[in-house]
Formats: C-alpha cells, sequence, structure tokens
C-alpha cells in the first residue's frame, strides 16, 4: 500500500516538474530569440524593405517608375474611363439609389 501510494505521488511529481520545466523552456526561448541578433538572411530582407519604404516616401509614389510606365499607367486609365463612362477613378463612387413606389392592392 505504502509503495502504491509512493508511485503515485511520484508521478504526480514527475508531471509538475515537467511542466514547470517545459513553461520555463518556452519562455527563456522566447527571450533568448529576442536578445539575439536577426538571422542574416532576415535582416537582409527588413533592410531591403525600409529602403525601399525610404525611397517610395521620398519619390511620392512608385519607386524607379520612369516615363514608360507613367504612360502606360496613362494609357490605362484612359481605356478605363472610355469603358466605364469616364468619371473620377481614384475616388470611390457615390451610389443613389432611391426606394421603389409599392402600390397596395386592392384588398
Amino acid at each position: 500500500m505504502a509503495l502504491h501510494r509512493l508511485f503515485q505521488l511520484s508521478s504526480l511529481l514527475r508531471s509538475a516538474v515537467s511542466l514547470t520545466l517545459r513553461r520555463n523552456i518556452g519562455i527563456s526561448a522566447v527571450v533568448f530569440n529576442k536578445a539575439k541578433e536577426l538571422d542574416p538572411v532576415q535582416k537582409l530582407f527588413l533592410d531591403k524593405i525600409r529602403d525601399y519604404n525610404n525611397k517610395s516616401k521620398a519619390s511620392g509614389g512608385i519607386v524607379d517608375a520612369g516615363p514608360a510606365y507613367q504612360k502606360s499607367v496613362s494609357e490605362e486609365v484612359t481605356k478605363l474611363q472610355r469603358l466605364y463612362g469616364g468619371g473620377d477613378l481614384v475616388k470611390f463612387p457615390d451610389f443613389k439609389f432611391s426606394d421603389p413606389k409599392l402600390d397596395e392592392g386592392s384588398k
């Protein structure tokens, strides 16, 4: 009987220690990852994204867009205006719906 209780207690103790160790290892892994430097490939990728963002803000639009790109965009906008009846393609359209007139039938 005492031996059986000892096994139960050791099993309970083992599961509690296992849970505590898993939690501590999980937390320390997160802290360790934040403390160390980024992977060189990740760092290069993030640097390129930040560089593109700075260039985009400086140019006010697409980076390295030449006159051929601007001409192509203006041609496409003209096509769309011709197809869809003109108007401002940058602004979201205003929809106006009128309520239908319903006639009540004779009862």
